[in-house]
């Protein structure tokens, strides 16, 4: 048994809003049926920075093939039959096709329906977005780039982020209709989601009365919280972020440089970084990695090697349990992070493979 166990969801979705929400659901147990359109989901073809989105979403859910107007019938249906539906098209798209949620819900009141949008209710609800939009718009882009050079996220995080936030409306819903015996119609949004992100840098600017500098260029809350190159020039982040760390830092590296009073006080050494930073450099850089990485070990320090994404595909911790093994269209295995969350002392596994397209149209509709 899983948290979600009896539950059914028709997911009608693309790219990556809807189809996370889709898998988080069905990870946590609930029957996800993804809705494809004849030759299937379009992700499962695309190229580039686009080619790992249907193997990394598309665990634990099973895949019926349909022409939304043509099976509208079959649709309506398997739709009577479920629990929650989830979509992420352009406003009214699926009403357009006698599939809007005034129709389904008034066949199946106890039905929960999800739009992922890319923004909620207000002006620019019908404008098209993209995650790169709302990163742009929101401020995240801004804060992210050097100054004068917004830069995206280096993953789809208001995408994943947004598909996360319709999980919880939906159990929120889910958890109501318990008590009320009806479903209703609940969304989430890309651009609130990037808000919502940003939301730390706003009341920065409210509390301080200045503006925050884009993270490349800000002045750090901490003396030391920077990257590194190693002696092998290998880089690693380090830092020190209270005072008693300091008193560890500086007595493990046996530097009576940095013991000083300039240095004193978290405050003091957020002020002084441009003469700490290269002090701390200078040091560092006589070291292996392995033996900084050690000596934050046992000091409790928080360090960490810059990796890029591939490495973790072999990494000792999350194949300790945190990896899920996929097979890939061509046959191949792929291993891809489980969900990031502990039920009791199990993670929550692989209980179907990516599925094949419009593998359970045989027989029956699902």
């Amino acid at each position: 048994m899983l948290p979600l166990t009896g539950i059914r969801v028709v997911e009608f979705s693309h790219m990556v809003m809807g189809p996370t929400c889709g898998m988080i659901l069905a990870d946590l147990g609930a029957e996800v049926i993804k809705i494809e359109p004849p030759g299937g989901d379009r992700t499962r073809n695309l190229q580039a920075s686009g080619a790992g989105f249907f193997a990394a979403l598309s665990r634990n859910k099973r895949s019926y093939v349909a022409d939304v107007e043509a099976d509208r019938d079959a649709l309506l249906t398997l739709i009577d039959s479920a629990d929650v539906v989830l979509e992420n098209f352009r406003p009214g798209a699926l009403a357009e096709k006698g599939l809007g949620f005034d129709v389904l819900r008034a066949r199946n009141p106890r039905l929960v329906c999800l739009s992922l949008k890319g923004f909620l209710p207000g002006p620019y609800e019908n404008r098209t977005a993209l995650d790169e939009v709302v990163q742009m718009m929101a401020g995240l882009a801004y804060m992210t780039g050097p100054p004068g050079r917004p830069l995206r996220a280096g993953a789809p995080v208001n995408d994943m982020m947004g598909g996360m936030f319709g999980v919880i409306a939906v159990l929120a819903a889910l958890r109501e209709r318990d008590a009320t015996g009806q479903g209703q119609v609940v969304q989430s949004g890309l651009f609130e989601t990037c808000a919502f992100l940003v939301s730390t840098s706003m009341t920065q600017y409210a509390v301080s009365g200045r503006e925050p500098t884009p993270m490349p260029a800000g002045r750090r809350a901490w003396g030391v919280y920077d990257v590194f190159t190693a002696a092998d020039d290998v880089q690693v982040f380090v830092a020190v972020v209270t005072d008693r760390q300091w008193e560890i830092f500086t007595r493990a590296l046996a530097a009576p440089e940095l013991a000083v009073p300039e240095f004193a006080s978290n405050n003091l050494r957020s002020a002084a970084r441009e003469t700490l930073i290269p002090m701390v450099q200078a040091i560092l850089g006589r070291l292996p990695v392995a033996e900084i990485e050690a000596l934050c070990d046992q000091g409790g320090l928080p360090y960490a090697r810059i990796n890029r994404p591939w490495d973790l595909i072999e990494d000792p911790h999350l194949n300790a349990g945190g990896m899920i093994t996929v097979t890939l269209p061509d046959g191949r295995r792929a291993r891809v992070p489980a969900l990031p969350i502990l039920m009791g002392e199990r993670r929550l596994g692989l209980r179907h493979d990516l599925p094949a397209v419009g593998e359970y149209n045989q027989g029956e509709t699902p």
